[in-house]
């Protein structure tokens, strides 16, 4: 359908290389659009301001513009908060959160350019929830960022820039090995999840370009669960 789709469209991609970021930058592609990833794979340290704004002023250079910004990258450092360390709470919300702000910050006048675009943040049901896992500074991250987008959608909003965001369950990509790889972990997460099944990267990505899609052209400052059931109880 038409309003699925994202014909003409640029997205920038954070963490595109791999897991939901990497599904991501296929679905785009098959929606019509171009998709270009920032990793740290392929150079780009995402919370270096100055290498976003360069990747940034390249895509526009390269694809004569960008209408739409997916903060996909991210990290986590699961142990009791009172076994983590300043450096480690640090690195975490550097990448998690600082890094959403500049990306979106250096983002926003090539949007503007367009007459509009829309910027998808990955948020998490962590954001909604204390976890099961001892995880605070990535709790902390995500909770952030449900509150920014909703910033950041009511002060872009008369610029036609919209801003939403997705709230994944655990996902199998790498950064959950430690917890997949756990019989018993795993047992502990099925648990919490009602539906009996976890999502798989592309349904991750589904919600993402369905917000990025002129179908939720009236959406805006919303943190869309996509977490089989996991927020229900």
């Amino acid at each position: 359908m038409e309003e699925f789709r994202l014909d003409g469209k640029v997205a920038v991609v954070t963490g595109g290389a791999s897991g939901i970021g990497a599904a991501t930058v296929r679905l785009v592609q098959k929606a019509g659009g171009k998709a270009v990833s920032l990793d740290i794979a392929t150079g780009c340290d995402v919370t270096d301001e100055k290498a976003v704004a360069r990747a940034l002023a390249d895509a526009e250079k390269q694809h004569g513009g960008i209408d739409v910004l997916v903060n996909n990258a991210g990290r986590a450092a699961r142990k009791p908060a009172t076994e983590l360390t300043r450096d480690e709470w640090q690195a975490v919300i550097d990448l998690n959160l600082t890094a959403v702000f500049l990306c979106s910050r250096s983002a926003l006048p090539y949007m503007k350019k367009r007459g509009g675009g829309s910027i998808v943040n990955l948020a998490s049901i962590m954001g909604f929830s204390g976890g099961i896992f001892p995880n605070a500074s990535y709790q902390a991250s995500k909770g952030a960022i449900v509150n920014l987008t909703r910033a950041l959608a009511l002060e872009w909003a008369p610029d036609n820039i919209r801003v939403n965001a997705v709230a994944p369950t655990f996902v199998r990509t790498d950064l959950t090995v430690p917890i997949f790889s756990s019989p018993e972990l795993t047992k502990r997460v099925m648990h919490h999840t009602p539906l009996g099944h976890l999502p798989e990267p592309e349904e991750i990505a589904a919600a993402i370009v369905y917000l990025c899609s002129p179908a939720a052209r009236s959406i805006t400052g919303i943190t869309l669960p996509v977490d089989s059931g996991f927020l229900a109880r």
